[in-house]
């Protein structure tokens, strides 16, 4: 069951704006913290993949082992 705002006339227009973003938020929640989960995990998965030390496992062998990969 929805309220209605019977006085939307004697707000101001500050007010009025703020009421509007609340209602866009609790409309479109999902999604934000759809946007958010991707956002963040591409900047930590990009922040880890940058560090030369996570490099290093794809390219040093430990021990030197035989040559399965021909590059």
């Amino acid at each position: 069951m929805a309220r209605r705002r019977v006085e939307t006339q004697n707000e101001s227009l500050l007010t009025r704006i703020v009421d509007s973003t609340f209602a866009f938020v609790r409309n479109a929640e999902f999604e934000i913290l759809f946007f958010l989960f991707f956002f963040i995990a591409y900047i930590l998965f990009k922040d880890i993949t940058s560090r030369p030390e996570y490099n290093q496992v794809f390219v040093k062998k430990p021990g030197g082992g035989p040559e399965l990969w021909p590059f």
